[in-house]
């Protein structure tokens, strides 16, 4: 997964969990896509103290998803929905490869992955 998407996903996971500071530093440099030096002119610490900030973020996020792997459930049920969405539409269609009844069988499977995964 790409750095920026990863960092943004644990920010809208764990982003609350984090202190005020934490937060503010970890937006203006993330999602607003700010320089080290602008946010040492703005905290008022050099650089790299804006710079051992992020990664103290970043680890500290990295270890609440270990722990709570609230973005892995995430994605794991982002593609079961995908997949129930892709077999509907097959289905729908009529131009499906597979016997209908197959079709039915896989969508109720992923559709109960889902609810257990709740």
């Amino acid at each position: 997964m790409e750095k920026f998407v990863r960092q943004t996903l644990l920010y809208d996971f764990y982003g609350e969990l984090l202190t005020d500071h934490q937060r503010n530093i970890y937006e203006d440099k993330v999602i607003n896509d700010m320089s080290y030096s602008e946010l040492a002119d703005i905290y008022g610490i050099s650089r790299q103290g804006i710079h051992d900030q992020v990664k103290r973020i970043d680890n500290i996020l990295e270890k609440y998803e270990s722990k709570l792997q609230l973005i892995e459930k995430f994605e794991g049920m982002k593609n079961k929905v995908e997949d129930i969405i892709r077999l509907s539409n097959e289905l729908k269609s009529g131009d499906f490869t597979t016997d209908r009844e197959k079709l039915i069988d896989t969508i109720i499977l992923r559709s109960n992955e889902l609810y257990e995964d709740f």
